[in-house]
């Protein structure tokens, strides 16, 4: 095979980790019903006026699989703390207790936990789409190679044969989270 193809097909790869790598990333965002210090990490907190990472300011905790629990490095940020956890309408009602921020993690419900399985199959079939624009990507730059025919159509099929292995991955790892999101 030659370099120009080895090096569209390493690209195209490389662009379906990526893919991979940034559902995984999501769903760490989506709960599924244990408490974990990664449902905050969306959080913004407006940290002398700039916006912040809420793990920048302050350490989050999970004592147990139902509480969070927020202590500022500052405690002049629990204000802060507790309007960006709200503004994020994540669903929780941060408690203050004058030194920390304490959020009990409800636990979910069905209607809640369809919702979040919605949530987590929509996730999946952005990835998908990001493997197949990876895949129509890799074919454009096949065609526009001066190589055989059966160069290109053998490079095709490996573009292809990457593509259904890839789609298979985000399928696992959505049935691996449904189940998570599923599990009362």
């Amino acid at each position: 095979m030659n370099e120009e193809i080895t090096f569209i097909l390493d690209a195209t790869k490389e662009a379906m980790d990526s893919a991979i790598k940034h559902l995984e990333k999501q769903f760490v965002n989506i709960r599924a019903g244990k408490a974990s210090p990664a449902m905050l990490g969306s959080v913004m907190v407006d940290y002398y006026g700039s916006q912040t990472p809420l793990n920048q300011v302050a350490n989050v905790n999970t004592p147990d699989g139902r509480t969070i629990t927020v202590q500022p490095w500052e405690k002049n940020m629990l204000q802060e703390i507790e309007r960006g956890i709200m503004i994020a309408n994540l669903g929780f009602n941060p408690m203050n207790n004058g030194e920390t921020i304490i959020i009990n993690v409800p636990p979910l419900t069905e209607e809640r936990r369809r919702e979040l399985a919605k949530q987590a199959k929509a996730e999946a079939e952005d990835a998908k789409v990001g493997v197949r624009n990876a895949r129509k990507d890799a074919n454009n730059d096949l065609k526009k190679l001066d190589v055989s025919e059966d160069l290109l159509k053998n490079a095709e099929v490996d573009v292809q044969d990457l593509t259904d292995n890839y789609v298979k991955k985000v399928d696992a790892i959505l049935a691996i989270k449904e189940k998570e999101i599923m599990t009362v």
